[in-house]
């Protein structure tokens, strides 16, 4: 489904309909910027588009990249390809010094045994640089599909993909054995001037559900009628243009080096903190 889904939106490219991996490409380029160090063997992992990778190696931080993709990724030579299922990274162990996957995490079955996969793949001081669509996600349209449909059958059913959450990622992080790990969260809105054009514009971006559990009954277009009457109640400015939050999630983690830094173990301090705050011991929080 997800192929399918991807091959649609590329043969039927629309000019400016890839706005969002465009702006989380050049998000995390300056988030690379700020490394001091080069990379010589970089991958791109199921990217979908190589905006990332081109906006990476225009920072002069890295040479050019080696693509794992569900499949054909445009403009790029296929010796520089590898085809592969979005839950799994065929890659050599230690084989990459930077590897990045741009809005990819949230379609995998099993997220953290992809991110042990990319582990796995770095090089001993190697930097995964990730983002992907978190928790509140395309929230907007999830609540009027929910209350529409319950309104017109009294059941509803879900056609918005699930999105973890920002310290579900941070743990797993942690728990694939990335050392210094580091996420944060980038909220983005983009204002629609109905539902409809929102959904042009997801199944352009190859965006639309790809859920194995979802209805398989054709849904009737009063559903999506009353679904736009909703959205537009509860989540339109005072111009009548509508909201769509994108919360993007930002993850940063490096495989363990032994000349990365290291937390100082409880109790090695040689000041104490009331010292250093000048004060009293009896007024610090406890």
């Amino acid at each position: 489904m997800l192929r399918q889904r991807r091959l649609r939106a590329l043969a039927g490219f629309e000019p400016g309909s890839d706005f969002l991996v465009h702006r989380v490409a050049e998000d995390m380029a300056e988030r690379l910027s700020v490394v001091e160090r080069q990379f010589e063997q970089p991958v791109l992992v199921h990217g979908g588009l190589p905006h990332a990778a081109d906006q990476m190696r225009a920072t002069g931080k890295t040479a050019d990249f080696r693509y794992i993709d569900l499949c054909d990724v445009p403009g790029i030579e296929m010796t520089k390809q590898v085809h592969a299922g979005p839950d799994y990274v065929p890659l050599e162990p230690a084989s990459a010094d930077l590897v990045v996957s741009p809005l990819a995490l949230h379609v995998t079955n099993d997220t953290p045994g992809v991110l042990v996969q990319l582990r796995r793949a770095l090089m001993p001081d190697g930097l995964l640089l990730a983002s992907t669509p978190g928790a509140g996600t395309l929230g907007e349209l999830r609540e009027s599909l929910l209350a529409a449909e319950s309104e017109l059958t009294g059941g509803a059913n879900a056609r918005v993909h699930p999105f973890a959450d920002i310290r579900d990622f941070g743990a797993l992080l942690q728990r694939a054995g990335f050392a210094l790990p580091v996420v944060d969260i980038d909220e983005i809105v983009v204002r629609y001037s109905d539902m409809f054009a929102l959904l042009r514009d997801l199944r352009a971006m190859g965006m639309t559900s790809i859920l194995a559990g979802r209805s398989r009954k054709p849904v009737n277009k009063q559903l999506f009628l009353k679904a736009a009457e909703i959205y537009a109640e509860r989540f339109s400015d005072p111009d009548g243009r509508i909201r769509a939050s994108f919360p993007v999630i930002h993850l940063s983690g490096w495989a363990p080096h032994e000349n990365q830094q290291k937390p100082l173990r409880p109790g090695s301090a040689k000041t104490r903190l009331a010292d250093a705050l000048k004060t009293p011991e009896h007024k610090l929080p406890r």
